[in-house]
């Protein structure tokens, strides 16, 4: 008897060791494999790198997040304003010089619209001028805070997964409240 407990202790160990051996030797080859693996590291889509570009060049945050076509509407809007800058500021620096001349008191002095337009005309055309240059200016500014918005917000929304079957139906509806009464009304169903 004694003989057979032996036997089988030495089957089991005869069969559990060289498990183990091959169990470390698996997890030392896959250790040793992971090493030499080179793993591709994802790219995050940065909205602080949009934000940074927009705000350094505008369009440039638009290019990065691939939206090309937006880079043109920005330099158109932000051209057209800046061309009323110039042609406003323009009109006003002739009004006003021609207003000068007209209050200097000096005989000498004549301005393009002696005999034409009075002290009050030339006084409102500068002042339309002046508020027409400083709106020109906001909305040049705003075209330019738009463009680091809007590269800010598409970088947000680059990853964002995009559904073919996203739909909105708006449908009527007739429930029971808590305190059992008929409620009816419209609901917004969003599919996704």
């Amino acid at each position: 008897m004694k003989f057979i407990q032996t036997l089988l202790v030495t089957l089991i160990l005869f069969i559990a060791i060289p498990h183990q051996s091959i169990a470390q030797s698996l997890v030392v080859d896959s250790l040793h494999t992971s090493d030499t693996i080179k793993v591709n590291p994802i790219k995050i889509h940065s909205p602080t790198k949009a934000t940074l570009f927009s705000t350094a060049f505008p369009g440039l945050g638009q290019v990065y997040n691939h939206k090309y076509w937006k880079v043109p509407i920005i330099y158109a809007g932000m051209g057209i304003s800046i061309y009323f800058v110039v042609t406003n500021k323009k009109s006003f620096n002739n009004f006003k010089t021609a207003y000068g001349y007209r209050i200097d008191g000096n005989p000498l002095t004549i301005d393009e619209y002696e005999g034409r337009l009075s002290e009050s005309s030339l006084k409102s055309y500068m002042d339309y001028y002046q508020r027409n240059k400083d709106l020109s200016y906001i909305v040049s500014g705003l075209f330019y805070i738009l463009n680091i918005v809007d590269a800010a917000v598409d970088a947000h929304l680059f990853d964002f997964p995009k559904n073919d079957n996203l739909s909105f139906n708006f449908m009527p509806s007739i429930e029971l409240t808590d305190n059992n009464q008929v409620a009816s009304g419209f609901k917004l169903v969003i599919n996704l």
